[in-house]
């Protein structure tokens, strides 16, 4: 039966700029990406079903039969064991979600709501807008935790430089490198990815992710509840924030509640702003309503989507979102909704054109020794074909 994970359009809206370029299920919260944690509980790799243009990257297989996944829905032992069990032409529910569908083939998508309803008794999480994503890393990181390193022993951490409170939370994996660093695990568990390094001077709290071949640059100050994902570069402080992946702040700066997309660079000194001065409810930039919509949350700072860019000193009010391939720079605030394909800052904008801006993806990512390759291209092609008509 094959494994595959559906974007419901509504909550794709509602969740870019990151699905912009990626499905939901592609998304990072805790230390996996929600695709990656379906695939270790239920044994295979998923299959895709999204937007047109995105599934040359994120392809969908034909099979005899399906269970399809709600790509917005984060997994649990409980939850699991119940779509195991779920019996043919049948649909798992919860109140006004529908979670898992067990489908013969062929189907079609219109028939979903015909089938045989059963009512999940498991506890349910759906990342359902922007800041869930940074409010449930805490948790993620700790359930991913469990699932990543159940029976298995940490490497043994050399350095003699290396201070470790909480040892018995800590899993470092092979090729780590370490180097006169505090982690801090009494509160919460910490992993360190294949081939990361955690540079001299770190100090590091749990709940904490760091990604295969992620660096903390000397000094870093990591709090709780942040996942750094693999291949990026960061520095300075940050709190209760999301690196998907291959994105650098290298250099000093806060960043707090915050998530960056991948192929992200953030300059020296960049802040971002989580709290108002007032105190009050922080308002975003929503998709779906081109609007700005109340979090409901004290604490809300950047949202930035893949291959966006912000120069030295720039300063993000709170509750920021940054489309795909921007270019922020300048002195004073941006605005707090900047469009994807944007270039400037508080004293006005471009368009970034379209060669332009793929010529950088494909400097950066080459720094990574990765290509940018006609799939990826077309895909950021088709995203600006999107959004630069519509901004506002």
């Amino acid at each position: 039966m094959q494994l595959v994970l559906l974007d419901e359009p509504l909550r794709r809206e509602n969740l870019k700029p990151f699905t912009l370029t990626r499905p939901i299920s592609q998304i990072r919260c805790g230390i996996l990406t929600l695709a990656e944690k379906w695939a270790h509980y239920l044994g295979q790799n998923p299959a895709y079903l999204t937007e047109g243009y995105l599934q040359a990257k994120y392809p969908h297989r034909e099979a005899s039969a399906y269970l399809l996944i709600n790509a917005a829905l984060l997994p649990n032992p409980a939850l699991v064991a119940e779509i195991r069990q779920l019996p043919p032409q049948s649909v798992l529910v919860h109140g006004p979600d529908s979670l898992a569908w067990h489908l013969s083939s062929p189907f079609r998508l219109e028939d979903l709501g015909k089938l045989r309803t059963i009512a999940s008794q498991a506890e349910i999480q759906l990342i359902q807008y922007l800041p869930d994503i940074f409010a449930l890393n805490g948790a993620q990181i700790a359930a991913d935790f469990q699932l990543l390193t159940q029976g298995r022993r940490s490497a043994f951490i050399q350095d003699p430089h290396t201070v470790l409170y909480g040892a018995e939370n800590i899993f470092v994996e092979e090729g780590v490198k370490i180097k006169a660093a505090v982690l801090n695990a009494e509160s919460g568990f910490i992993y360190l990815g294949k081939n990361a390094q955690v540079q001299e001077g770190s100090l590091i709290q749990g709940n904490f992710a760091l990604g295969e071949g992620a660096v903390l640059n000397p000094g870093a100050k990591m709090r709780g509840d942040t996942t750094i994902g693999p291949y990026c570069k960061v520095g300075g402080e940050v709190s209760n924030s999301v690196f998907f992946g291959y994105s650098n702040k290298a250099h000093d700066g806060f960043l707090g509640n915050s998530v960056l997309g991948e192929w992200c660079n953030l300059g020296a000194d960049t802040n971002t702003s989580n709290l108002k001065n007032n105190y009050g409810p922080v308002k975003i930039w929503n998709y779906a309503q081109r609007e700005f919509m109340d979090t409901g949350r004290t604490f809300c700072g950047l949202m930035m989507g893949d291959h966006s860019k912000a120069g030295i000193n720039t300063m993000f009010n709170t509750g920021t979102v940054v489309g795909v391939s921007a270019n922020v720079f300048g002195a004073g605030f941006p605005p707090k909704f900047v469009p994807s394909f944007s270039w400037g800052g508080a004293d006005g904008w471009e368009t970034f054109a379209l060669d332009k801006a793929l010529e950088v993806a494909r400097r950066m990512m080459a720094r990574r020794n990765r290509d940018l390759d006609e799939i990826e291209s077309q895909l950021l092609t088709e995203v600006f074909a999107q959004e630069t008509p519509s901004k506002p």
